[in-house]
């Protein structure tokens, strides 16, 4: 069996407000990269870690958090945000969704999720409303009060 690498979502970038990664890398990869803010790494490290596998990706590691944990409130702290691909039924211009015994139609809607609103669901939800999870956004800022 071949094991595919998806480079494409494996990226960081900073805007003036915040720091953006993709969601396929590693915890390994993500301690390697330099191009990623060295504060987002330590607190990775410190924090994060000790409660995650080396080998996880970012994006599992996202999608089965429990609401209550110390990594939901370290997430909070840093004012994260996760970008989600959700499948949602695609509407008429008039609001309805088909006409009777007609197969509804669905497409990927693009969602910004605060990581407290994403850890709600349950995994059983997400899997069954198709959550793929694209990328973490924190805030500059509040990476410096850390």
């Amino acid at each position: 069996m071949e094991k595919k690498i998806y480079e494409d979502y494996k990226y960081s970038m900073q805007d003036t407000a915040r720091l953006y990664v993709g969601a396929k890398y590693t915890f390994r990869e993500l301690l390697d990269e330099d191009e990623i803010s060295f504060k987002f790494r330590l607190i990775m490290e410190r924090y994060i870690l000790p409660e995650a596998d080396m080998e996880d990706t970012l994006e599992t590691h996202l999608y089965y958090l429990v609401p209550d944990s110390f990594l939901v409130k370290i997430y909070k702290q840093m004012k994260a945000k996760v970008k989600v691909n959700v499948i949602e039924e695609k509407k008429s211009l008039f609001g309805r969704t088909g006409k009777a015994g007609e197969v509804p139609k669905k497409r990927y809607v693009t969602k910004q999720l605060t990581v407290e609103e994403l850890a709600s669901v349950p995994p059983a939800d997400k899997e069954r409303q198709g959550y793929v999870i694209q990328e973490l956004s924190v805030s500059k800022l509040a990476l410096l009060g850390l």
